[in-house]
């Protein structure tokens, strides 16, 4: 639990960073697993939907294992899109209903605990500045 190598680009191996980070992997792992076996779509559109849905998760995810702030950042935003997705298909059928159940729980994982890391990190530079400043 190290927030000492926290820098203004990189944010500390803190345990919240760890639940945001599980949480990002985890929704990888589901939305592939979902795709692949759980419930695919017809097979002419599944390669499709992989690249829709994990590209762009894909794109943050070396960004997140390094710690970048601003990977956190956009990432935040863009779980914000599959929480949209969880909640639609949470309210449909069958094997979708506990699928987007999980999806939701997923997303607002990470989006919570990636917030409060941003937001930590943010009040201790603060208060790093304020006491440079006086010094």
């Amino acid at each position: 639990m190290s927030a000492t190598d926290e820098s203004a680009h990189r944010v500390g191996d803190t345990p919240l960073y760890r639940i945001a980070a599980a949480c990002y992997v985890g929704q990888i792992a589901l939305l592939f697993a979902w795709l692949i076996w759980l419930s695919p779509p017809p097979p002419e559109s599944r390669s499709l939907m992989l690249v829709i849905f994990l590209l762009p998760l894909l794109l943050g995810l070396r960004g997140l294992l390094h710690r970048r702030r601003y990977t956190l950042q956009w990432t935040g935003m863009l779980i914000l899109a599959y929480f949209v997705h969880g909640m639609l298909a949470a309210t449909g059928g069958f094997p979708e209903r506990w699928l987007g159940s999980a999806e939701l729980v997923l997303t607002l994982g990470y989006f919570g605990a990636a917030m409060l890391v941003l937001r930590r990190g943010k009040q201790r530079h603060k208060a790093e500045k304020q006491t440079l400043g006086t010094d």
